[in-house]
């Protein structure tokens, strides 16, 4: 593993090094890093504690945590020239490179124990109730996240209707609803506030844990849900995991420093790692952009219909 985390450190590097244009180094007087939402603003804020604490030991310099309530927060910061870093999920980013290509450089992805680096939007249910499929969710609530999450919106509002669902509130299902993130969509069902909802997940290990990372994962960890409650009633395409990504203002070697601080991150803390990439990981590894054009693409189409 550590071996695996230097060399993702150093290709990263190299990277980012070969794409350096020559010019004298800037100084930074701070260092802002934005969390995606998904999950309560305390959670996120407490997840990334430790690396708030490594970052600064590394640049030298304060760091702020920003935890906006929604997705869109942290993509206009990072459009805005608000943040420096975030960890984007691939419509987020999507949505950021479609208004302004200059803005970010993605860097790293989250790879999974089994060395992919995809995911899944998983549909969910109460285990107590007959919903079993999507063919059970007639004139049911069906509860979504965010409308710039992938796995919490996009994916799905593309896939359903390809299996033959309406996504339109009242033409299949009762009604489609967005209740403002995954944590909170899977407290909606465990409330039983709505009928089902979707969320993320890497699919791998036991449903009973929530799988090995994603939403699920962190709300068992914290208590939220005991998954034995829980079925899943549908699962997606494949979907290519967010990147992480640096704004393209930064002065060079702090892009490098940071990339190859995150690169390293499993091996240097592992429980930092865990907390950061919600669940069990083998790290982060080096992406470009030409890993999210299908869901650049996606999303294209998506707004121009």
């Amino acid at each position: 593993m550590k071996i695996l985390a230097k060399a993702a450190a150093l290709a990263a590097v190299s990277m980012i090094a070969l794409n350096a244009p020559v010019a004298g180094a800037e100084e930074i007087t701070e260092f802002r890093i934005g969390i995606l939402g998904g999950e309560n603003a305390s959670d996120r804020l407490r997840a990334y504690e430790c690396l708030e604490t490594k970052t600064a030991e590394l640049l030298g310099v304060p760091v702020k945590l920003f935890a906006p309530a929604d997705y869109n927060g942290v993509i206009e910061g990072l459009l805005g020239g608000n943040l420096d870093m975030a960890w984007l999920g691939a419509s987020a980013y999507a949505k950021v490179h479609l208004t302004d290509p200059e803005a970010v450089d993605p860097v790293l992805v989250k790879v999974n124990v089994d060395g992919s680096f995809g995911y899944y939007s998983i549909g969910f249910a109460r285990v107590d109730n007959e919903i079993n499929s999507l063919e059970d969710m007639k004139g049911k609530v069906f509860g979504f996240g965010d409308p710039n999450s992938t796995s919490g919106y996009l994916i799905p509002s593309i896939a359903i209707p390809q299996e033959g669902y309406s996504m339109k509130p009242g033409e299949y299902f009762g009604d489609v609803v967005f209740v403002g993130g995954h944590e909170q969509t899977i407290i909606a069902v465990v409330n039983g506030d709505i009928d089902a909802g979707v969320t993320w997940a890497d699919g791998l290990g036991e449903w009973e844990d929530g799988y090995n990372s994603g939403a699920l994962r962190k709300a068992s960890d914290a208590g939220l849900v005991d998954m034995t409650e829980l079925k899943e009633i549908w699962r997606s395409p494949v979907i290519p995991e967010g990147p992480i990504v640096l704004s393209k203002k930064l002065p060079e070697d702090v892009k490098i420093k940071m990339t190859a601080l995150m690169a390293s991150l499993n091996s240097l803390d592992p429980e930092c790692a865990y907390t950061v990439a919600a669940g069990d990981t083998k790290g982060f590894m080096p992406i470009t952009h030409e890993a999210y054009e299908n869901i650049i693409a996606a999303r294209k189409a998506k707004n121009e219909n």
